[in-house]
């Protein structure tokens, strides 16, 4: 658990805790429960369990994967979570049972293996390291292995976690051990069969025979598996039902590769001869029924591999051939064409069923299923246990394995009965011949079960053909296995006995044998039967004769012999009684033989080798056929052969010429075993030369002959026989060396005095002849002699002087030419070193200069064709020798030797060879690692002059640095690349001392020099696998035990290194700010200390020595570095913090930097903030925040004057833009890199160059360019105004100064289109939103400012609130629209407040007072807008209970923004903001103008355009006339219209006038819209209509009466011809048709809608009026409110509003008075209300959107009346409507407000929930 108090300590399941004891003031160590060390006593002791090392790693595995486990849950990746999960589970398990501590060694072993293999695969898959272990699966230590070691374990433990991890892959695709890796291992496959069923209609027993068969070579290639079926549909022995299977074993990969194989099968009846035949006839008889044939050539190949899937073989019968005559007489043109019958051979049979593309098998057949297996008998049954056990039946392969093992006894005949041919004798028809075969001895003995059938069942005695029958020559193409002991085979023979066989039982019987043939198993000179066909002579005859063996054996039994023996009649005499007679000749038999034995030969050579003595004339021909005869017969007795060419050698001494045959003879047997089909034979041959060789002189011939062949490598006749000779080289030297060592053990050291020895020092003398020869000649024996000669090295030390042989060895390599057999070379040189001589020291200083010598050639720069790979084998093999503890290498590390070493890693890495370069590298490693500091000076010393000393720290430094870059092992490699980064920084910190001592003075500086240091030094400082901070704990901890934070060493000894530099500082100033600033950004804050002030140091430096007396130089490439570096994601808060604070610190004590300095230092800070931030946002999700940053370090940019980078963002911000669809945005962004260019010709400066184009443009050409893009943005975004304003630039260009007319042509075309859309195409306009930010948990950026957001088409208020919590998913949305108070501001949380703000229009003065079409003022309505407006209404004053509105007062807030609208982004911020209060009176001046305005607009539009939809005209109307919804006026008169009001309020005399005149203005506006609405009548209007018109009398009765009478000019009703169809509407005051600004309400207040429609039927909602209703409105989806700023709707209205008084005529209404008191946006507000010939001016009023309901003076509870909550209609209440509900005053409402304050406790029962009404 965690610990809380100080007393508590943090532990983990599975820590050690030592626990001290204190006892008399005496500390008293005792481990407690658990064994364990500690080491280190003191501060950092380590409590180490001193439990199995794999137990220890196995917890803090588990430990690491942990979390990761928990990081895959959070991240929600299921499929890795499980198998991680798994993974866990298991090693858990694992561990587990391994600390239980019961496991035997050999089990323990087992599971070691298991886990860490585990261990690996998993640290693979999850990214972590890789873990090197020694053989026995214990973590090496990196300390105590040689670099070479290291570096080859890691290469292994790659590989092998690569198989792991293929394997795995093939296991998920379901192939099982089919993983090729296993595959490519094996030699012998077998196919598994499990045989399900067999289905077919028969009525009889049946005899299923399965095995394989080659289509191409029609051939069977195994035995039978033979299945009994009985007639019951079940197999014949009961037990087997459900475990009939069967194993075909031996396959080899050659078998797999035959293009087709088939698993045949051939269905025997047995029964009676005929299905039909009953009780009388013969049964029992062996009849052709069927066969059933699959291919499974994709089985075998491993394309299909599902050992569940049952395949269904298709049977097809065989037909007796009578019956096909008989069928073919009656039906022949029925017949098919795939009857087979049943004189066909069966092979035939079998082709023609596997050529025919279907059977009609009539749902007849088997099903079986399948798999192949790789591995031989026994290894399958271990492997696939499963499926193969002890029952299973196995079906050999007639033939051998690929492979032949050593101990696998085998003897099998295979006899095939292939055809007959038998006359007829005295019968009409062909006979039904059956053949019997049986086995007997020379006495005629039969062989109890000597003949397989099949596998699957004992053997039996006789076995009996099949009958075929009426058939002249039968086919039968049946194969049994002969079983018989070895001896047994020389005295036996096959017999065969025919026999016509009657379908009639009682004839059957009396049917005798009518002919016998036999065979013999073995020839008469020992050899076995050959393999092949047999002809046999049949004999007739006695049956008692014919039965009886020695009669028969004496004549001869096959053709060939018969032949041999010349006419039968003279050596037969005696035996007259049984002759073949005349009429038998025709009869013929003939069978087939093929015997997989590893005992019986078929070679007379072979056998006469062996029986030598017997016949020693014939040894010589005996020793040279051996070299024919067949690999397999050799190596069955080869112990044997080499006892008998051993003997020949050494009793025939005196005849040389059998030397050299035996010296051939041992040769071969010896490449044969090379062979891999014999490679197990491998151990039989070592075993028999240690243990039962024994002819202790054979070294001498052997050698002999050796030599002999070595000097005569020139005469051809011998090359071959040198060749093979060199390839068994090793295993000759073995028999030499061990007839000698056994010749020594015999007769000691002295009687052959130095025979030996010379032969040894004559045989290598030959061979440096040899090698020294021209090259055309034996290159393939020299090459040969350089592979094979080292192989002796181990065997012959034992009895030669190793020093000397090292010399022979030497004189050997040197005499090869030069560029001779280079690799050949250097591969030898490498078996040289890992042989044992290498690793004694003498023998070492024997061969090294050899060694360096030829290395040192290869990789000199003039060698022509350097062999690298070899060389770098050669090398690290070198070196691991060296790097061993007990070898002394200062003789190695000799200045010449390391020349050429370095030499070596410098061509080695430079020729790109990669995996070599790893070599390379890691043998640099290795020799660096091995040098100490005396190494280190010599090495210095050795160089003659300062340049060489200049160029080799040079070529060093830049190439430790690409080293560096490059990774050059993978990230993986921990071990590895800590190693490598510990011994680079040891040797980069001698060389700074050599910089220091020759490089740093006035005379002798190296800027170049000095540059690639500091270059080097922060490439390692940086590079990836020094950041501790980016690795988990447990790595941090244990790469900072092993190794310490390198980056600490370096990175201080960079200061010390350019604090040394003196007055040379300034040359590297700008070039090192970057560098340096790369290590100050190295989270690791002692070395940001260290380094940081190296700036101030820069800036002292540039500010003294630039003449200038600034640092510019500095200042510029800082900002451009930073820029680069933290967008790459480097520097943190805490980063920015620092810098300025030492920066700070420093410039403060400096005499003439404290005030540039603390700009400087402030300046980068401010950078920094906004580049954090943009970083931040950048990998957010919300791409607003990502262009609010964006544009944040893009102003940053432009007040540094840094184009080029301004640039860089302002595309960044284009591209954002543009992936959102803000095309109007991305338009104005790029206006922005537009505006910094000149319609000039001079050519741009290549940052100006925008960098998505790639020519360079004169700044003309480019501006041009943009402008077309800008346009075509502007297009998108349907902002016409704008593209209109630039096509005009870029046209007045065109003309005037390019004159490119055909542009010019296209850009006006382009022009009037955007025209015609500003009039024609449809454009909602957007609505405006205000969002706070509140809190601090908000980044800086936002945090408690308040911003302006344009909202896309469409986007209402729900839309737009949802998206921005979801941007802010913590944030929490306030209920209120108030400024939140300090306590929300300064607290932690996110707080996000939004409404709607209402745009204030800002039209351009030459539209001012002019009849403008309502389409281009819309523009202006929403765009070019910079204020924006927002009421909200508080109560002043007592509240009065009958009229509330008395008191209801307006608070308006303006919002003025930093940048007009639209611009570079979709939101500004709000920088300033002021608040004025609107009287209750101003604000029921406010609603009637606006609902006047909306009444004459209306009635405007309908007059202009008779097309119009009369619904929302009805609805306004309705709204304002009906009775029941009267009492607004009715409001302001119990308000305002009061004595007592007007005394306590004198002022307002003149407003109040000016109320009355709006209520009378009415009148005549109402009056009008009645008449269009009349004209434009429907049929279900008309109640509507009727009741409207009675209302409208009674209500205009009594304004006119309280009020006064106004008349409308007749000009404004008559319809008048516009152009072009537009609808010209004039300007009526500021913002005719707009929205009106919308009110929140308060809890105590229920708004009322108002007076709204939209212009067209389309949209017909509209937004709440000024009380906004409490019931749900659905709004229309172009509605937006917006709001106008306060100075105009307040002061203005006054000023303009205070008249002297109304004077109407009838044709117009003038207003005289001028208003008292001018604003400053006077220019923008019509000061009169004319009503004259063609223009209706009405007055000044708040602005009014289409769809933006108005606000109804105050109501009083009158008359009930809902409102409908249809979205289509909206009851408006006019002036003096009546709500159901208490009401408020009128508040400018929006739609999507937040929700208002909860309603008093008190009247809850009355008030809907004010949010859901809101809502």
């Amino acid at each position: 658990g965690r610990a809380v108090q100080d007393v508590e300590l943090s532990l983990q399941v599975g820590d050690t805790v030592h626990i001290l004891e204190m006892y008399e003031g005496k500390s008293q160590t005792t481990t407690f429960l658990y064994e364990a060390t500690v080491e280190d006593r003191g501060q950092h002791e380590t409590v180490i369990p001193s439990e199995l090392p794999l137990v220890q790693e196995l917890t803090s595995t588990l430990r690491e994967w942990a979390v990761i486990w928990h990081k895959l849950y959070v991240d929600n990746r299921m499929t890795q979570f499980r198998h991680l999960q798994q993974m866990t589970y298991c090693l858990i398990e694992w561990r587990s049972q391994i600390l239980s501590g019961t496991l035997p060694k050999d089990e323990l072993a087992e599971l070691k293996k298991k886990v860490t293999a585990k261990i690996d695969y998993g640290n693979r898959i999850l990214g972590l390291d890789l873990v090197v272990r020694d053989d026995n699966g214990n973590i090496l230590d990196p300390d105590e292995t040689s670099t070479i070691a290291l570096f080859k374990s890691h290469e292994m433990a790659s590989k092998r976690i690569d198989e792991r991890i293929q394997e795995e892959k093939s296991l998920q695709q379901n192939l099982d051990l089919r993983g090729q890796p296993v595959f490519n291992t094996t030699h012998t496959y077998s196919l598994y069969v499990n045989f399900k069923n067999f289905v077919c209609n028969i009525g009889e027993d049946a005899e299923l025979f399965m095995s394989l068969y080659d289509p191409d070579q029609s051939k069977l290639f195994s035995e039978n598996y033979l299945v009994r079926w009985g007639s019951n549909g079940m197999p014949k022995e009961i037990e087997k039902l459900n475990n009939l299977q069967v194993i075909f074993t031996d396959l080899s990969s050659l078998d797999l590769i035959r293009p087709k194989i088939s698993l045949v099968c051939q269905i025997v009846r047995v029964g009676h001869m005929e299905l039909k035949d009953g009780k009388k006839h013969t049964s029992g008889l062996r009849r052709p029924f069927g066969v059933a044939v699959m291919d499974i050539t994709d089985i075998i190949h491993g394309k299909v591999d599902d050992e569940e899937k049952q395949h269904f073989i298709p049977f097809q019968q065989i037909a007796m051939e009578t019956y096909i005559r008989q069928r073919q007489l009656i039906m022949s043109p029925l017949m098919t064409s795939h009857v087979i019958g049943e004189n066909e051979p069966l092979t035939s049979v079998f082709n023609k069923v596997i050529a025919a593309k279907e059977v009609n098998h009539k749902g007849q057949g088997l099903w079986v299923s399948l798999k192949l297996l790789p591995g031989d008998l026994a290894q399958v049954q271990k492997d696939f246990s499963h499926l193969v056990d002890r029952s299973t039946a196995v079906a050999r392969k007639m033939g051998f394995p690929e492979i032949i093992l050593p101990g696998d006894v085998r003897n099998d005949i295979y006899i095939t009965l292939i055809q007959g041919e038998f006359d007829k004798g005295k019968k009409k028809t062909p006979k039904n011949v059956e053949v019997t075969m049986s086995v007997h001895d020379e006495d005629g003995n039969l062989l109890e079960k000597a003949i397989h059938p099949g596998a699957g069942y004992e053997g039996i005695s006789e076995y009996k053909s099949v009958v075929y029958y009426q058939v002249k020559q039968p086919c039968w193409y049946e194969t049994v296995k002969v079983s018989i002991a070895i001896e047994e085979v020389s005295r036996c023979h096959l017999r065969f006995t025919f026999r016509h066989r009657s379908s009639q039982e009682s004839r059957d019987k009396s049917e005798r044998a009518f002919g016998v043939a036999f065979v013999k198993l073995m020839n008469a000179d020992g050899t076995t039967l050959q393999d092949g066909k047999h002809n046999l002579v049949i004999y007739k005859g006695d049956n008692k004769k014919m039965e009886d063996a020695k009669f028969y054996l004496t004549l001869p039994g096959t053709k060939v012999e018969e032949e041999k023996d010349g006419p039968p009649g003279k050596n037969l005499h005696h035996l007259a009684n049984f002759t073949p007679t005349k009429d038998s000749t025709k009869d013929s038999f003939q069978i087939g033989t093929l015997i997989c034995s590893t005992k019986l030969t078929q070679n007379v050579d072979l056998l006469g080798l062996l029986n030598w003595r017997s016949n020693s004339q014939h040894i010589a021909h005996n020793l040279k056929k051996l070299m024919d005869v067949e690999g397999g017969e050799i190596v069955k007795f080869l112990q044997d052969t080499l006892d008998a060419l051993f003997n020949i050698m050494m009793e025939m001494s005196d005849n040389e010429t059998y030397d050299f045959l035996v010296f051939d003879a041992l040769v071969f047997i010896i490449s044969l075993i090379g062979d891999i089909k014999f490679q197990h034979f491998n151990p039989v041959l070592e075993t028999y030369i240690y243990k039962h060789f024994s002819t202790t002189l054979a070294y001498v011939k052997l050698t002999r002959v050796l030599n002999y062949y070595v000097q005569n490598a020139d005469d051809s006749s011998k090359t071959e026989l040198l060749f093979a000779a060199l390839k068994a080289l090793k295993y000759l030297f073995r028999f030499i060396v061990q007839s000698r060592v056994l010749y020594l053990r015999f007769y000691g050291k002295d009687e052959d005095g130095d025979e030996f020895n010379n032969a040894i020092r004559k045989l290598f003398f030959s061979f440096n002849v040899l090698m020294d020869r021209p090259l055309e000649e034996a290159v393939k024996i020299k090459g040969a002699a350089l592979k094979y000669l080292p192989s002796i090295i181990n065997d012959v030390k034992l009895v030669f002087d190793p020093v000397e042989l090292s010399i022979l060895f030497s004189k050997f390599i040197q005499s090869i030419p030069d560029n001779q057999l280079v690799r050949q070379k250097l591969n030898c040189m490498t078996k040289v070193v890992d042989s044992d001589l290498f690793k004694q020291s003498e023998c070492r200083d024997a061969l090294l200069p050899l060694l360096i010598d030829q290395l040192s050639g290869q990789l000199d720069d003039n060698s022509n064709k350097p062999d690298h790979e070899a060389c770098s084998q050669l090398l690290s093999n070198i070196l691991e020798v060296l790097d061993r503890k007990d070898v002394v290498s200062m003789a190695f590390l000799s200045a010449p030797a390391r020349t050429s070493l370095y030499r070596v890693n410098e061509t080695g890495w430079s020729q790109k060879f990669f995996h070599i370069g790893y070599c390379f590298v890691a043998c640099m490693t290795a020799i660096l690692r091995q040098m100490d500091d005396f190494h280190y000076n010599h090495y210095i010393s050795t160089f003659k002059t300062r340049q060489d000393i200049i160029d080799f720290l040079m070529e060093t430094f830049i190439m430790f640095k690409d080293l560096i870059g490059k990774n050059v092992y993978a990230n993986d490699w921990m071990v590895m690349n800590m190693m490598q980064s510990r011994v680079f920084l040891r040797a980069v910190n001698q060389f700074t001392t050599v910089l220091n001592r020759f490089f740093l003075d006035q005379a002798s500086f190296e800027l170049q020099l000095w540059n690639n240091y500091f270059h080097l030094a922060v490439a390692f400082l940086t590079h990836e696998s020094l950041q501790l901070e980016n690795f988990s704990q447990a790595k941090r901890n244990k790469i900072v035990k092993k190794y310490g934070d390198m980056r600490k060493e370096i990175g201080f000894k960079i200061r010390d290194m350019w604090y040394n530099l003196g007055p040379h500082k300034i040359k590297f100033i700008p070039s090192m700010v970057g560098p340096i600033l790369e290590v100050t950004l190295i989270p690791e804050p002692e070395l940001r200390k260290a380094a940081i002030p190296i700036f101030f140091d820069m800036m002292q430096c540039e500010f003294n020595f630039s003449g200038n007396r600034n640092f510019h130089m500095l200042e510029n490439e800082l900002i451009t570095k930073l820029d680069q570096e933290v967008e790459g994601g480097r520097g943190d808060e805490q980063y920015k913090t620092l810098l300025e604070k030492l920066l700070l610190e420093h410039c403060r004590k400096h005499k003439y930097l404290s005030s540039s300095g603390e700009v400087f230092a402030l300046l980068v800070s401010s950078l920094l903030e906004n580049l954090l931030d943009y970083r931040t946002i950048m990998h957010d999700e919300s791409k607003e925040n990502r262009m609010s940053c964006t544009v944040n370090v893009l102003n940053f940019y432009k007040e540094k004057k840094r184009e080029d980078i301004y640039i860089r963002y302002l595309y960044k911000l284009r591209d954002l833009h543009r992936d959102c669809e803000n095309f109007t945005e991305a338009a104005y962004t790029l206006l922005l890199h537009a505006e910094l260019l000149k319609w000039s010709d001079k050519p741009c400066a290549p940052h100006l160059l925008q960098r998505d184009s790639y020519y360079v443009y004169s700044q003309q050409e480019l501006k041009e360019k943009l402008y077309q893009e800008i346009i075509s943005f502007f297009n998108k975004g349907k902002m016409w105004e704008k593209a209109i304003q630039l096509s005009k630039e870029l046209a007045d260009m065109y003309e005037n100064k390019v004159f490119d007319y055909e542009g010019l042509s296209n850009l006006l075309k382009k022009r009037a289109t955007f025209y015609e859309n500003i009039m024609k195409a449809m454009r909602p306009q957007p609505e405006y939103f205000a969002v706070g930010y509140y809190g601090m948990g908000f980044p800086s950026f936002l945090r408690n400012k308040i911003f302006i957001y344009r909202g896309k088409e469409y986007e209402r208020r729900e839309d737009f609130n949802l998206k921005l919590l979801t941007q802010f998913p913590n944030a929490e949305k306030m209920t209120s629209t108030t400024p939140p108070g300090e306590e929300i501001k300064s607290s932690p949380k996110q707080y996000v407040q939004c409404f709607i703000v209402k745009p204030v229009m800002n039209l351009p003065p030459n539209y001012k007072d002019k009849p403008v079409p309502e389409q281009i003022l819309n523009y202006y309505r929403a765009n070019e807008v910079q204020q924006f407006t927002y009421s909200r209404p508080f109560r002043k004053g007592e509240k009065d209970p009958e009229n509330e509105f008395a008191t209801m007062w307006i608070e308006r807030m303006t919002y003025t923004t930093a940048y007009t609208f639209p611009g570079i982004l979709k939101w500004f911020e709000a920088k300033q903001i002021t608040t004025e209060e609107i009287s209750p009176l101003k604000n029921a001046i406010e609603t009637m103008e606006l609902t006047n305005e909306k009444i004459s607009n209306s009635v405007q539009q309908h007059a202009w355009d008779r097309a119009l939809p009369v619904h929302p005209l009805s609805m306004l109307l309705n709204g304002i006339v009906d009775p029941a919804v009267m009492g607004g006026y009715t409001n302001y008169e119990k308000a305002f219209f009061t004595e007592k009001y007007i005394q306590e309020h004198p002022e307002d005399q003149d407003q109040i006038e000016l109320l009355k005149h709006l209520i009378a203005l009415q009148m005549p506006l109402l009056a009008e819209g009645i008449r269009i609405h009349g004209e434009k009548l429907t049929e279900q209007l008309k109640p509507l209509h009727d009741r409207l018109t009675t209302c409208f009398k009674e209500l205009k009765k009594k304004v006119e009466k309280l009020y006064g009478v106004i008349t409308l000019p007749s000009s404004l009703t008559e319809r008048k011809q516009s152009r072009s169809g537009s609808v010209v509407l004039p300007y009526i005051m500021s913002s005719t048709l707009r929205r009106l600004s919308v009110t929140s309400v308060t809890s105590s207040v229920v708004s009322t809608s108002s007076t709204s429609s939209d212009s067209t039927s389309s949209r017909p909602g509209s937004d709440g009026s000024i009380l906004e209703p409490l019931l749900e409105r659905r709004l229309s989806t172009a509605s937006k409110a917006e709001e106008l700023p306060v100075k105009e709707d307040a002061d203005n209205r006054i000023n303009k509003f205070k008249r002297k008084d109304w004077s109407i005529s009838k044709s117009q209404v003038i207003v005289e008075k001028e208003p008292e008191a001018d604003t400053s946006e006077k220019a923008q507000r019509p000061k009169s209300l004319q009503l004259g010939d063609s223009r209706l001016t009405l007055l000044q009023a708040s602005s009014l959107q289409q769809s933006t309901p108005l606000s109804p003076p105050p109501i009083t509870p009158k008359t009930p009346r809902t409102q409908s909550k249809s979205c289509c209609t909206v009851n408006f209440s006019p002036p003096g409507c009546v709500l159901p509900f208490q009401v408020a005053p009128p508040l400018p409402s929006r739609r999507e407000v937040k929700p208002p304050p909860p309603p008093p406790k008190a009247r809850k029962s009355s008030v809907i929930s004010s949010e859901q009404g809101l809502q």
